[in-house]
């Protein structure tokens, strides 16, 4: 049983990094004109230990870390002296450290090292821009147990003297992601499964047991549904139900990276599929008319290891063990552009979160504003505002 990953054992990171995919073509150019423009609005202290995800829902951004706590923020006042009050914009949520976070309408889900999954009920609290969480459930759910446990089908081993039911996580959970249609929520774990739940009730779907041969970091799900997932073992695996099916099933393993994979990103359209790994690159695969993926090339720049992901518009954002964030802007036709490096963490940058800014009311109309969120191992985030060119010559 994996009981880590290649980028972090327990609650520890470890920082390394592996050499550069020399093999993959270059899609970097560099763009005659790159009038942009980016700042750090503020730095956001709070947390104790390091910054393991973030997520932004409306006019707040959630924050979760290893010092077992998750902490809220009004967005509208992060740039202003009227930030929050410490003591009032924090929940304890047990054992262990929040690895990922989900908002849901007025619902949170949040992973945790102490293999559990949780759920929150959000209310607007009394005080103006004050919330107030109550827990819901923890997954799996003690209805989902009791069903599972009577029935031997239904106990799966994972160690030699030890079993338990399939609907158990049994490692740290490390990541999460919704279906587009939010109806279901898909978990991965160290303990090498991926794990389908359906937020209506919260009762367990389908559980794929030794989905991959190492911890599993990753997952991201696409618009049509499939399901990709990124492991220490260095493979990215890609799941889909067809229909009249009851089950997912593997429908391909992409093997192009040299080390464990840490983070995945798809484009609005599922159609580009990004993946960063130790080996310090961020692998561009591309939908093919028989609708598989892949590889266009490797996007570089990065010193250490690639650790988080995200896509906002046509930008895609990069965290790295280097402590920096890469702004890169893709042109189409294999043609990208790092528009910028954003500098400051003093740790290396664990997660991120992005929305376009649509408070901005600056006078540049020629120009889109974005807001980034950065999550660093050295306790802080940042926001970070960008402005950037709607055409770049």
């Amino acid at each position: 049983m994996a009981g880590g990953s290649e980028y972090e054992s327990d609650d520890q990171p470890s920082l390394s990094s592996q050499p550069s995919l020399a093999s993959l073509p270059s899609l970097t150019f560099h763009t005659r004109h790159q009038n942009i423009f980016f700042n750090c609005l503020t730095t956001i202290t709070g947390h104790t230990s390091y910054i393991s995800s973030l997520a932004v829902a409306g006019k707040f951004l959630y924050s979760g870390s290893s010092d077992k706590e998750i902490r809220f923020w009004n967005r509208h006042s992060l740039d202003s002296d009227d930030q929050l009050d410490l003591s009032h914009n924090s929940i304890s949520v047990g054992k262990g450290a929040v690895k990922s976070l989900i908002v849901l309408s007025d619902k949170m889900f949040s992973a945790h090292q102490d293999h559990k999954i949780r759920v929150w009920k959000i209310s607007n609290g009394e005080i103006e821009h004050h919330q107030t969480f109550n827990h819901l459930a923890t997954l799996p759910t003690f209805s989902d147990r009791a069903t599972k446990i009577l029935s031997p089908k239904n106990q799966v081993q994972i160690r030699r003297h030890k079993s338990c039911t399939w609907v158990h996580h049994v490692d740290t959970v490390s990541a999460l992601a919704l279906a587009t249609d939010e109806s279901l929520l898909y978990s991965v774990s160290w303990d090498r499964t991926l794990k389908i739940w359906r937020t209506r009730d919260f009762k367990c779907m389908e559980s794929i047991t030794s989905a991959h041969d190492d911890a599993i970091n990753t997952v991201a799900v696409s618009s049509t549904g499939d399901i990709y997932t990124g492991s220490a073992d260095r493979k990215i695996k890609v799941w889909r139900k067809n229909s009249g099916e009851k089950k997912h099933c593997l429908i391909a393993t992409l093997e192009k990276h040299k080390s464990g994979i840490n983070a995945l990103a798809l484009s609005a359209d599922g159609s580009i599929l990004y993946s960063g790994a130790c080996d310090r690159s961020i692998v561009v695969w591309e939908k093919d008319e028989d609708g598989g993926m892949t590889v266009a090339g490797a996007l570089r720049g990065h010193t250490q290891s690639i650790l988080c992901l995200i896509v906002v518009g046509d930008l895609v954002c990069s965290g790295s063990g280097d402590k920096t964030i890469r702004v890169w802007r893709n042109f189409g036709r294999n043609y990208y552009s790092c528009l910028g490096v954003l500098e400051g963490h003093r740790g290396p940058v664990k997660c991120l979160s992005a929305t376009v800014d649509h408070n901005n009311h600056n006078s540049m109309a020629d120009y889109s504003s974005f807001l980034i969120y950065s999550g660093s191992l050295d306790s802080d985030i940042k926001v970070w505002q960008l402005h950037v060119p709607l055409e770049i010559t």
